[in-house]
């Protein structure tokens, strides 16, 4: 049986770690464009250093994606709804920093990714 199934192979790992830098560099820029007070290094520092953090301790245990180790065990369909909302929160952040044009190649390239990456979501929603 033939599969087109990719979430695994390193090319798309290495893209995905890609991706996440991508959207962690989203939030701050989103921050640095909105946020015109003494607020706004507070904001594009924190901001990614939470979001990153959520992102690394709420995992599922044994995700080939990851190390499989986690420190706060999460159901499956939790982690993907966590992931979807960092990756196309990003993009909604490009959109409201008025980087219009960025934030539609970027929604194309995660739907692309997403599709290709369909073996690893139904996993989540399974685990």
């Amino acid at each position: 049986m033939i599969t087109v199934a990719l979430a695994y192979n390193p090319v798309m790992l290495g893209l995905r770690f890609m991706l996440e830098l991508a959207a962690l560099g989203s939030f701050a820029f989103w921050a640095w464009r909105t946020t015109a007070s003494p607020w706004r290094w507070i904001l594009v520092i924190a901001l990614p250093v939470v979001i990153g953090w959520a992102w690394g301790t709420f995992a599922v245990s044994g995700d080939e994606a990851r190390s499989g180790d986690t420190e706060v065990e999460t159901p499956g369909p939790v982690r993907l709804v966590l992931e979807l909302a960092v990756f196309f929160g990003a993009v909604a952040a490009l959109h409201a920093a008025h980087m219009r044009r960025t934030a539609i190649w970027g929604l194309m390239i995660l739907v692309l990714f997403h599709v290709a990456s369909y073996d690893r979501s139904w996993w989540l929603l399974t685990h």
